[in-house]
């Protein structure tokens, strides 16, 4: 029988995020518990009792992840579309598929049917950070801070809402699925053209 290898503290932490994701994808919030990720990762309960202290701590942890790569990956894509290297389409879709296939809508929503509304925080925060790098130019330039922040709210809101009624609302409106995506594609190319106009 070969012995575990042991993880840093930190390692341990990354390994137990890697697995919680992997389940929230996979099966769905609900299936985001300590057991489950202890079982998957190899590790014991009470070891991720001492890293998360509870399963809501596991998964406001998780919300922060989530949050954190998705802002990564989308302020990623926002540079390049300005430098002409992506299209504002590719944010879009990032935005929608952290929503979506990546499950971060079903956990808000899990967490906030849970009372679990704290672990929101993380979302909330990291985006918001995520806005002021990404406006700081524009609000300079163009005094532009209320109309990025409301864009980012609208963006936001609309890949949340698809994540969890998006395909459905869409077919009994006799609309295509991507209706909600290609909308907030029409919003955001319309804030760049205004920018464009003004510099």
């Amino acid at each position: 029988m070969t012995s575990r290898k042991r993880l840093s503290p930190e390692e341990s932490r990354k390994s137990a995020l890697s697995a919680a994701r992997e389940l929230l994808i996979e099966a769905g919030p609900q299936a985001v518990t300590l057991k489950a990720v202890s079982g998957r990762i190899g590790r014991t309960h009470a070891n991720l009792l001492h890293h998360f202290g509870s399963a809501a701590g596991l998964q406001k942890e998780l919300a922060k992840h989530l949050a954190e790569t998705v802002c990564i990956t989308i302020k990623d894509a926002v540079h390049a579309s300005r430098a002409g290297l992506g299209t504002p389409r590719e944010v879009v879709d990032l935005a929608f598929d952290a929503f979506d296939k990546e499950g971060a809508g079903a956990l808000t929503s899990w967490m906030m049917l849970t009372g679990n509304e704290d672990a929101l925080g993380p979302i909330v925060e990291t985006i918001h950070e995520l806005v002021h790098e990404i406006a700081p130019e524009e609000e300079a330039e163009h005094g532009a801070v209320m109309r990025v922040h409301e864009e980012t709210l609208a963006l936001v809101l609309m890949a949340m809402g698809d994540a969890l009624i998006g395909s459905a609302l869409a077919r009994s409106l006799g609309l295509p699925e991507t209706a909600a995506r290609d909308r907030a594609l029409r919003m955001l190319e319309t804030s760049i053209e205004l920018v464009s106009q003004k510099s």
